[in-house]
């Protein structure tokens, strides 16, 4: 593989479509912007995905499944909301060879879809918390792509959190984000920072987010991992107000966090080099088990060279 694999210290972004397409991780759509995900590529978002949702259910959390299809109305009533995604969304107007009484977004995010529903479902603070986490594909219309890094359509894990009141939505934030750097750094082998992001790079809609963020060969950072504390934005756009301990009336407190499919990218460009890809074993979905064959006069030599420091992938 390795003649066919363009340096790092030539191009970067070369070395790493390179390694994608000739590892047969992913492929190019037809659609722009868009991916196929090829058996050996998706095995190792199966594994990721299914370690992340094992600590998911540890710290109590349940999956569930909303619609793709999102009413447009529903993304206007949160204002900061709609301005933030509005240049990436893809809308449905016509279906069944008729035109739509409403547009659908095809779902960019879930928060204005989900909280229409939690509106349903929580009256008093003995509904609370919530604690729900979906697995879907979400389509951004991304100008610039890069297979896995960002693409049009992805998937990823969203979670939805309702709360009684702010220390315990901030709380579950902060859980979150831990959450992700241990298991970034466990499981994916993958050293990030974990912070507070700047005003300017926040979750519209946010009151504040929150990120693992892990720096790739090139010198770049790039963030893996999103933890966004809600306040009670949306809430309140979609009047959520359940009855307090005390008689009263108060909109629910709310978290979001997400990582997705960008993942397998950076597993990529932390490990790999100009040779192939490299995985951690515990992401690697084939064993190559090495057996020495050696003569007398140069059994150290190839034990040595074929042991753990001899055997790199």
């Amino acid at each position: 593989m390795a003649e066919k694999i363009t340096p790092r210290s030539v191009d970067y972004s070369q070395w790493y479509i390179d390694i994608v397409l000739n590892a047969k991780l992913a492929d190019y759509s037809p659609v722009k912007g868009c991916m196929v995900i090829r058996p050996r590529g998706y095995a190792i978002w199966e594994r990721l995905r299914d370690e992340l949702d094992r600590r998911f259910k540890e710290t109590g959390h349940q999956n569930a499944y909303f619609p793709m299809l999102i009413p447009m109305s529903f993304l206007k009533k949160e204002a900061e909301h709609i301005e933030g995604f509005s240049p990436e969304l893809a809308v449905v107007t016509h279906a069944g060879g008729e035109e739509l009484d409403e547009p659908l977004v095809l779902r960019p995010t879930s928060e204005t879809i989900i909280w229409s529903k939690y509106r349903d479902w929580i009256q008093s603070w003995r509904d609370l918390p919530l604690l729900y986490n979906q697995w879907a594909n979400v389509v951004r219309w991304e100008k610039r792509t890069r297979l896995f890094l960002r693409t049009t359509e992805f998937l990823w894990q969203e979670g939805h959190t309702a709360h009684e009141t702010k220390d315990q939505a901030q709380a579950e934030t902060e859980l979150m984000l831990e959450v992700y750097r241990k298991f970034a750094e466990e499981y994916l082998c993958l050293p990030v920072l974990a912070g507070r992001k700047s005003e300017a790079e926040k979750f519209a809609g946010a009151v504040a987010t929150y990120s693992i963020e892990a720096m790739m060969q090139d010198k770049k950072a790039l963030q893996a991992g999103t933890s966004h504390f809600l306040g009670q934005n949306f809430a309140k756009a979609f009047d959520v107000q359940f009855q307090t301990r005390e008689g009263g009336l108060d909109h629910v407190w709310a978290t979001s966090w997400g990582a997705s499919t960008r993942l397998v990218g950076a597993i990529i460009m932390t490990h790999s080099d100009d040779k192939g890809l490299v995985l951690p074993p515990s992401l690697a979905s084939d064993e190559i088990v090495v057996v020495p064959i050696f003569k007398s006069d140069n059994k150290e030599t190839v034990l040595e060279y074929a042991g753990p420091r001899g055997v790199r992938r």
